[in-house]
């Protein structure tokens, strides 16, 4: 059924329109990777953290066109500093891969504490509502990741990391498969 934006809805949950086999086809294929990488982490590792420095580089190549290109307005040397920064930190990570690995796995820890520690005080706040003790479990869970990986730094980064991309591509591929399916007829 269409409603006045043209957009087909449903009752149920969010409608997805059937496309065509290739949802599938790339689901397949990212979950083949995914094993891949759990496979050989070391690889999935480097190629992991060559796309991230790649990207940096890329970014930062953007963050100093816009600078020159704003450069009359308000703060241009930060703009270009910001920009120049990303772009060495990007060009230091894709000549050495398996320290940007390292320095990724750190970065996650981080990521993975400061989400747990947030979520944890969530948790008490949320306290007497149902369903309180999975926020909290959530929080705590994070933490005792985060200090996993800090434990094994840099040791079990390179592992750590390409076992993260594995089990993300084949998650990821896992969800292409089923929202096809769910939206099949």
């Amino acid at each position: 059924m269409a409603n006045t934006t043209g957009v087909k809805t449903s009752t149920g949950p969010a409608y997805v329109q059937p496309t065509s086999g290739w949802h599938i086809v790339w689901g397949v294929l990212l979950i083949a990777a995914g094993v891949l990488a759990v496979l050989m982490p070391v690889v999935a590792a480097l190629a992991t953290g060559l796309v991230f420095g790649w990207l940096l580089v890329l970014g930062g190549g953007c963050e100093i066109v816009y600078a020159v290109q704003t450069r009359a307005q308000e703060h241009f040397g930060w703009k270009l500093a910001s920009g120049v920064l990303t772009l060495v930190l990007g060009i230091a990570i894709v000549i050495l891969p398996l320290a940007g690995a390292e320095s990724l796995a750190l970065l996650v820890g981080a990521f993975l504490f400061v989400g747990g520690v947030v979520r944890t005080r969530l948790a008490f706040r949320f306290r007497p509502r149902r369903g309180w003790g999975w926020v909290l479990f959530d929080g705590l869970l994070s933490i005792v990741l985060a200090a996993l990986i800090a434990a094994g730094w840099p040791q079990s980064s390179i592992a750590f990391i390409g076992l993260l991309t594995g089990f993300v591509l084949i998650s990821t591929g896992v969800w292409r498969i089923v929202l096809h399916r769910l939206a099949a007829p």
